[in-house]
C-alpha cells in the first residue's frame, strides 16, 4: 500500500475517534440538561436587583432554623399577665400571728366589768340568801339600798315569781364570756376576727340594757316609779346609763375597724382579680 493511501486511512481513523468522543460529550450534556435543577436553585438567593446568588451552607442553615422555629415576642399582654399571675401565686400569705388592732379603753372596760357583772349575777341567782336578812347578804351588802330602789332586785319580784331578773342575769353571763373571749383572742392569741367578738358582745349588752329601760317605760315605771328624782338619778339612771353609753361607743369603734378591714380585703381581692384577667 502506498504512503498516501496509508495516510488517508490514518486520518479516517482519527476522525472517527473524534466523532465518537464528541458524541459521548453531547450525550453527557443532554443528561445534565434534563436533570432537575432543584439542588442549584435551593442554594441561591435573590439579590436586590432580582438576580440570584449562591448561598453559603451556614446561611442556609440559619435560614432553615429561622423558618422552622416560630418566634414569639415576650413583651406582650399575655406574657405580662402570665408574669403578674405567677408573681401573685408565689406571694407569701400574710402571717396568722399578725397583731390585732386593739383599743386600751375597750379592753379595760371588758376586763373591769367582768367581776362587777359576776357579782351582780351572783346576787340574782342566790336570792333570797343574798338579799338583806339572808345568810350570804354580807357578800352583797350594798344591795340593801339597790333592792329597795329597783324592785326587780327586791322582794316584790321574788315573791311574784318574776323571771325577768334571772333571765337578764343569764344574758349577763353570756356577754361576760364573750368579753373575756375577746380579750384572749385580741391580746393572747392575736386572732384577726377578735374585733367581731367584741362587737357582738357590745351589741348584746346594749340590746339587753335598752330592753331593761323599755320594760320600765311600758310598765309605767312599775319597778322604779316610787323613788324620788334624786334617788332615781343617783342609784338607777347614772349606774345603768353607763351600760348604754359605753357599749354604744364600743360598737362605733369596733364597727369602724371592721368596715376598714373589709374594705381593705375587698380592694386586695379586686386588685388580684384584675391582675389575673389582664
Amino acid at each position: 500500500m502506498s504512503f498516501p493511501i496509508l495516510s488517508a486511512a490514518y486520518m479516517s481513523q482519527v476522525e472517527k475517534r473524534k466523532f465518537a468522543s464528541d458524541s459521548n460529550s453531547d450525550a453527557s450534556d443532554s443528561q445534565k440538561v434534563g436533570k432537575p435543577r432543584k439542588d442549584r436553585r435551593r442554594n441561591r438567593t435573590k439579590r436586590p436587583g432580582g438576580t440570584e446568588s449562591p448561598e453559603s451552607p451556614k446561611a442556609a442553615t440559619s435560614t432553615l432554623m429561622a423558618t422552622s422555629i416560630p418566634t414569639r415576642p415576650c413583651d406582650t399582654e399575655d406574657h405580662r399577665a402570665l408574669t403578674a399571675g405567677a408573681a401573685l401565686s408565689i406571694e407569701p400569705p400574710p402571717s396568722s400571728s399578725m397583731a390585732v388592732k386593739t383599743h386600751t379603753w375597750i379592753s379595760l372596760w371588758f376586763l373591769l366589768t367582768a367581776p362587777i357583772i359576776a357579782w351582780d349575777v351572783g346576787y340574782c341567782f342566790m336570792r333570797p340568801r343574798s338579799m338583806e336578812g339572808g345568810d350570804l347578804h354580807w357578800i352583797w351588802a350594798p344591795y340593801s339600798i339597790y333592792q329597795n330602789v329597783d324592785l326587780v332586785y327586791g322582794l316584790p319580784a321574788l315573791e311574784h315569781g318574776d323571771g325577768f331578773t334571772n333571765a337578764q342575769s343569764l344574758m349577763n353571763v353570756i356577754e361576760t364570756l364573750l368579753n373575756l373571749a375577746y380579750l384572749y383572742a385580741a391580746h393572747v392569741s392575736a386572732w384577726p376576727p377578735a374585733p367581731l367578738i367584741g362587737f357582738t358582745a357590745a351589741a348584746l349588752t346594749l340590746a339587753k340594757t335598752v330592753l331593761y329601760w323599755a320594760q320600765e317605760y311600758y310598765c309605767n315605771y312599775c319597778a322604779v316609779g316610787h323613788n324620788s328624782l334624786k334617788d332615781l338619778i343617783q342609784y338607777w339612771i347614772i349606774p345603768n346609763g353607763f351600760w348604754l353609753v359605753v357599749p354604744s361607743f364600743i360598737l362605733w369603734q369596733l364597727g369602724k375597724d371592721l368596715v376598714a378591714d373589709l374594705n381593705l380585703a375587698h380592694a386586695a381581692s379586686v386588685k388580684a382579680a384584675s391582675g389575673k384577667t389582664k
